[in-house]
């Protein structure tokens, strides 16, 4: 097997990883990066982005991608395609191994290898990501002003993001499989209390259609029983709300996660349990996960990899 010695290496290529790219690299720590399965991340997948900041009038998720991907080539960041099949972060140098025929013996290591949102699994879902599909009403939100839109969950998290679509779209449907909510009880009172929000217990969501963009969806109301009914509704935006899974498991050998799998890090930094590894982006990032929280991160974890290696030089 081919190995490759250097001195920082970054797995993930979304804002997290391109901007930690771009910091090291200023800092000649001559970064090699690693894209992963999805060059860009998560972002590429959002028609358009508003709310980052240095674009008024607004840019696409993978416009604003290759803008930091062509800053941290700038710089002299070595960026490849690849993904990492398996590690031994037992002692340094770290040992990481790409498409499972290259290893890598990095001083520092950047985990910003993102999460991917849980979905369905129909096959609709795919054919109108970025055309009235997403997985972030936070992002994709403002472009359905007096709209139409649904949301597919039961939890805190579905709750709040009908909440915020409610203040920006016409009406809102929130599509429950179950006949409760599992949000806080709060949480349930605010959505329930909200003439916007129109919450259809009991019902699974079976298909979308549209002729170029999502026009409506397919809903059955109690599946499997005497008194199913199908139906549709008519609306402009599907929004998944039923949780995110971060990619982290090639390294849970190795480095603590809590409970859903996102990796644990020293409160206000992004240091893992072990020295000289960072995590940034999504994959630590169970409550926020916006580009700009992303690249803050990204840039946190490249000054700490300066600084840490600066102390092992000096000893």
């Amino acid at each position: 097997m081919e190995t490759e010695k250097v001195k920082c290496l970054i797995v993930g290529s979304g804002p997290a990883g391109y901007t930690a790219a771009i910091y090291t690299a200023r800092a000649n720590l001559k970064p090699v990066l690693y894209q992963g399965m999805q060059p860009g991340g998560l972002l590429t997948m959002t028609s358009e982005i508003e709310n980052f900041p240095g674009y008024p009038a607004g840019i696409t998720g993978f416009d604003i991608m290759e803008d930091f991907k062509k800053q941290a080539e700038r710089f002299g960041t070595d960026i490849r395609m690849g993904v990492v099949t398996s590690c031994d972060l037992s002692e340094r140098p770290y040992k990481v191994v790409i498409d499972g025929n290259t290893t890598i013996e990095t001083e520092t290591l950047i985990i910003c290898t993102g999460a991917s949102a849980k979905m369905l699994g129909i096959p609709d879902e795919m054919k109108y990501a970025g055309k009235g599909v997403s997985a972030c009403a936070t992002c994709d939100g403002f472009f359905y002003r007096k709209r139409s839109v649904a949301v597919v969950g039961g939890g805190d998290s579905a709750c709040e993001e009908a909440l915020y679509l409610a203040g920006l779209a016409g009406k809102v449907y929130l599509i429950v499989r179950k006949d409760r909510l599992r949000a806080s009880q709060i949480m349930q009172d605010r959505v329930l209390g909200n003439e916007k929000i129109e919450v259809l217990f009991n019902t699974n969501t079976v298909g979308l259609f549209g002729e170029n963009v999502l026009e409506g969806a397919h809903l059955v109301r109690n599946m499997g029983q005497p008194n199913e009914e199908k139906f549709d509704i008519a609306i402009d935006g599907f929004f998944l709300a039923i949780g995110h899974n971060p990619n982290s498991k090639v390294f849970q050998h190795y480095l603590p996660v809590d409970d859903y799998g996102f990796i644990k890090t020293l409160w206000g930094t992004t240091k893992t349990d072990i020295p000289g590894v960072f995590a940034a982006g999504d994959v630590a990032d169970p409550n926020y996960r916006q580009a700009i929280t992303a690249a803050a991160s990204g840039c946190i974890a490249a000054i700490e990899a300066e600084r840490y290696l600066n102390i092992i030089e000096v000893k």
